[in-house]
């Protein structure tokens, strides 16, 4: 093989290897819209499922985002006691902007309810479990209920703290990671053959 060709398909080589990255950098998220087109709000009895329902069908990562669409309302980061008794006076975090995107920096557990007066009692509360992805650790987990005093199920829909299989939000970032798997292994043969 000439020199230009090799040079060429090394180029080649660099450039797949650098655009499938971006790629998978790219959906290696996901953001998630909590409530669906409804959003964040005071159920009436009406709805399908509670919050806890939705997110136990739901598989959270590291680097995922819940978005929260509301208006006259508000969305507070509390703790399992906070949680539980639906207290407001203490929040870790409280937005009340009507257009709230928190993205999960860590594993464990995540607790928000509404800080309107009446509106956590009546279910607009929810418990996230962000998972630890096999390629990514975080040093501070979150506390379990368990460690809070809490119990398997608070009322809310989640017999266990670990909830039934959920749907994979992240198939498509293990998807290209395979794809890289198998680009490198090609070009490694590739660059034998040569």
């Amino acid at each position: 093989m000439s020199s230009f060709s090799l040079q060429k398909l090394f180029k080649f080589a660099l450039f797949s290897v650098v655009f499938i990255s971006m790629a998978t950098l790219a959906i290696a998220s996901f953001q998630f819209r909590v409530g669906g087109e409804g959003g964040w709000t005071k159920p009436t009895g009406n709805e399908s499922e509670t919050y806890n329902e939705w997110a136990s069908r739901n598989r959270f990562h590291v680097g995922d985002s819940l978005y929260f669409k509301y208006s006259n309302d508000s969305v507070l980061v509390v703790n399992h006691t906070s949680y539980t008794n639906c207290s407001v006076s203490n929040p870790i975090l409280k937005f009340k902007d009507g257009d709230t995107v928190f993205e999960f920096d860590r594993y464990g557990f995540f607790y928000f309810i509404s800080g309107e007066r009446g509106h956590c009692k009546a279910g607009q509360k929810l418990i996230i479990r962000v998972m630890v992805h096999p390629a990514m650790s975080s040093p501070q987990p979150a506390q379990s209920p368990m460690e809070d005093g809490g119990s398997n199920d608070d009322g809310d829909g989640w017999d266990s703290i670990w909830g039934p299989p959920p749907h994979n939000s992240t198939i498509k970032q293990a998807v290209a990671s395979y794809f890289m798997t198998a680009l490198g292994g090609m070009l490694v043969i590739m660059y034998l053959l040569m």
